[in-house]
């Protein structure tokens, strides 16, 4: 393929002072290859035109403004009205470290593929709950590692608050779908049935600071719970049992909590430990004792909103066979 010319998607919806941090990091990125920026206002009563107005001579900027369609089509806008054939997309909560194009460049270079994502991580500005939840999202005893720590080609499934697709790749799938969340799972079976293969690029991270509130957070990953089941029964090919896992855990915790009420302490002694190992892994890796402490309510919270969600979609959908935009229509944008 020829050389890429890169194209930044970032939709927006009711977030000016984030567009600015974000637009502050493309000011202070290390690089010599051209891109532009591309910005897509969803809908916004709190418009972010006014911070784009003061970063246009620095970047190369576009700015639209749309009625409200959901952030999945507002990046099939965005990309229908870039000029490059390589997308990145991001969310607007994300900050860039200095090196990330260049990361992402020479990534490409090395092996070509039409669909890349990139992991997060927490900037040393988030604050505390933030930084409790990003571990609880990224770290391998919550999630496995699947969000990404090898520079593995195939079958990784990119996150759309640090994707790229190319120009082909978007033509040839017409973006993504109308599902949120999951609009980027579903957009990259959708890729692999098309025989395009994926990556993760490791040294492509982005500060994301994601939820700023429990509540937020809970409800986040519940969508995400309610989605899974949704995308399984869509492309069944994708359905793993470790999909059960955050469901199971949460219904092992409460056997554990009747079982020590009836004097059996081993399982919750299990559990104990697990929370315990959640705690040292998480002070090992932020240096904060508040932030470990956080870490360990934020594993909670993240297991019983996925969990509960996934099991709620799982019956209705699944065993029920209903329809999941009637039961679940805050899921699905028109």
């Amino acid at each position: 393929m020829s050389e890429s010319s890169f194209s930044f998607i970032i939709p927006v919806y009711n977030r000016p002072e984030e567009i600015r941090e974000l637009l502050e990091s493309f000011k202070a990125l290390k690089t010599e290859l051209p891109y532009e920026i591309v910005i897509v206002e969803d809908g916004s009563q709190e418009k972010s035109d006014a911070v784009v107005r003061d970063f246009q001579e620095a970047l190369d900027i576009s700015y639209y403004y749309k009625e409200n369609s959901g952030p999945g089509d507002s990046r099939n806008y965005g990309m229908a009205k870039a000029k490059g054939n390589y997308f990145i997309i991001l969310d607007s909560d994300c900050i860039l470290p200095n090196h990330y194009l260049n990361a992402v460049d020479a990534s490409l270079k090395e092996a070509f593929v039409h669909c890349f994502g990139g992991p997060d991580a927490a900037h040393e500005s988030f604050s505390k709950v933030q930084k409790a939840i990003n571990f609880s999202m990224t770290s391998f005893i919550t999630t496995g590692g699947i969000r990404g720590k090898e520079n593995s080609v195939g079958k990784f499934q990119p996150r759309s608050f640090n994707m790229g697709l190319s120009k082909t790749a978007f033509l040839a799938t017409q973006g993504f779908g109308k599902i949120h969340p999951g609009e980027d799972p579903d957009l990259t079976i959708r890729l692999w049935r098309l025989g395009y293969k994926t990556k993760l690029i490791p040294h492509a991270f982005v500060y994301h600071k994601r939820r700023i509130s429990w509540r937020k957070f809970y409800k986040q990953v519940n969508k995400f719970g309610l989605v899974r089941p949704i995308l399984n029964k869509r492309y069944p090919e994708t359905n793993k049992p470790v999909f059960w896992m955050p469901t199971l855990f949460v219904a092992g915790l409460l056997v554990a909590l009747l079982l020590a009420v009836l004097g059996n302490t081993l399982l919750l002694m299990a559990y104990a430990c697990y929370f315990t190992l959640g705690f040292l892994v998480a002070l090992w890796d932020t240096k904060n004792l508040y932030v470990a402490i956080m870490a360990v309510y934020a594993i909670f919270i993240q297991f019983l909103g996925y969990g509960w969600g996934f099991l709620r979609a799982t019956w209705f959908v699944g065993v029920l066979n209903r329809n999941p935009k009637q039961v679940f229509p805050h899921l699905f944008f028109k």
